[in-house]
């Protein structure tokens, strides 16, 4: 798995700690109280899921943190987005997101074509540090 996310941090331009994915990775591979992972494409890909609740979208929602398959434009694409829409209504799932960076246009297209529409919102985020962590 850490193979394909060093790949996947490559491909997207994001700086790869095998210490940091691992500490993040393992909680998720436990149970699926915080995401779920999936191995996509004969493990040659992975999709990593995890969840919210928003009054806004009226419940579950599912953030699609990160996927990845190796082989692209060949409609694999497509049919794991298929199983996953599937899946994801299985588990309740009223709304799901997605980020992409900015530069990512191909990314952009395929999502579109796949039903997801560009938000006004704008992501914000803020690191918590250990400091902050260590105070609660």
């Amino acid at each position: 798995m850490l193979t394909l996310v060093s790949e996947f941090c490559i491909t997207d331009q994001h700086a790869f700690d095998p210490d940091r994915v691992t500490r993040a990775l393992v909680p998720l591979l436990e149970d699926d109280a915080h995401g779920v992972v999936y191995l996509a494409d004969n493990e040659q890909g992975y999709v990593v899921i995890t969840w919210g609740y928003s009054l806004e979208s009226g419940g579950r929602e599912a953030l699609i943190d990160e996927i990845y398959l190796r082989r692209r434009g060949e409609g694999r694409g497509g049919k794991v987005m298929d199983a996953l829409f599937v899946e994801m209504a299985a588990r309740g799932v009223v709304k799901m997101f997605l980020e992409t960076e900015t530069h990512n246009h191909r990314a952009r297209r395929f999502y579109a074509r796949q039903g997801f529409d560009e938000d006004d919102s704008i992501w914000m985020s803020r690191q918590i540090s250990a400091i902050e962590s260590a105070n609660r």
